[in-house]
């Protein structure tokens, strides 16, 4: 059974002459511990596709299944509990929580799915120690580095029985070793049987890759199952 699967879906937003399609018919499908890139120009449609693959929001047509259960079906406090228990998200600007702990932060969404608060938070600090964080628990996000928030953001999408990872541009605010740490992070978290999907636009860290795919105008122009390497990545991208 796949942990994600988009089948013909599209997203049109505005009506009429100001229509716009963000996604056309893409068919997308990531199994257990597949960690999958997503590249393409701006505007291609890939913050979208992970926007309605983690049912932030519904597509215009085609169905979406997480864990082969379609989202059509949910009702809207179904959905928000799939993403609590089964979904994790990623973000650029990690989204962490000022006043809460590392841990606090990581322990927030077992908290808020009912989960004791003492089981929550012993389930945190596990997680933390696997990514390195052992010793920062206890830390605000503004004692923290770049690096070192990034990866208690990717420890809170993993926390608990998540088996679905989404990222975007998880390495965009980051120098180049601290991006590669954490794709490195997201890479080994999949191979612990979690399905990942990752927007990115270097070429570098899309290499970590099982499978890349390309996005151009909203459609899936073409992927890649074993990526040669970053430099033909980038040639192939270039290309179209």
């Amino acid at each position: 059974m796949s942990a994600l699967q988009l089948s013909r879906v599209s997203k049109v937003y505005g009506v009429g002459a100001g229509e716009v399609h963000a996604l056309r018919s893409v068919d997308l499908s990531v199994e257990p511990g597949e960690l999958v890139a997503v590249m393409g120009p701006s505007g291609s449609g890939k913050s979208t596709l992970l926007t309605i693959a983690g049912s932030l929001e519904e597509p215009t047509s085609g169905e979406v299944s997480v864990g082969g259960l379609p989202l059509s079906r949910m009702s809207r406090n179904e959905r928000a509990a799939l993403r609590r228990r089964a979904i994790g998200y990623v973000f650029q600007d990690f989204n962490l929580l000022a006043g809460l702990t590392a841990a606090e932060n990581v322990s927030l969404p077992l908290e808020l799915d009912g989960t004791s608060i003492k089981a929550a938070r012993v389930a945190a600090v596990d997680a933390l120690e696997r990514l390195g964080l052992a010793d920062r628990a206890q830390h605000f996000p503004d004692e923290l580095s770049g690096g070192e928030r990034q990866r208690v953001a990717i420890a809170r999408a993993v926390v608990g029985q998540r088996h679905l990872l989404l990222a975007d541009e998880p390495s965009g605010a980051l120098d180049s070793v601290n991006g590669e740490a954490v794709m490195r992070l997201v890479r080994a978290t999949c191979q612990g049987g979690v399905a990942g999907v990752v927007v990115t636009h270097d070429a570098q860290l899309a290499s970590w890759a099982d499978r890349v795919v390309f996005l151009r105008d909203g459609r899936i122009v073409d992927q890649t199952a074993e990526p040669a390497g970053p430099e033909s990545l980038l040639e192939a991208d270039a290309a179209r």
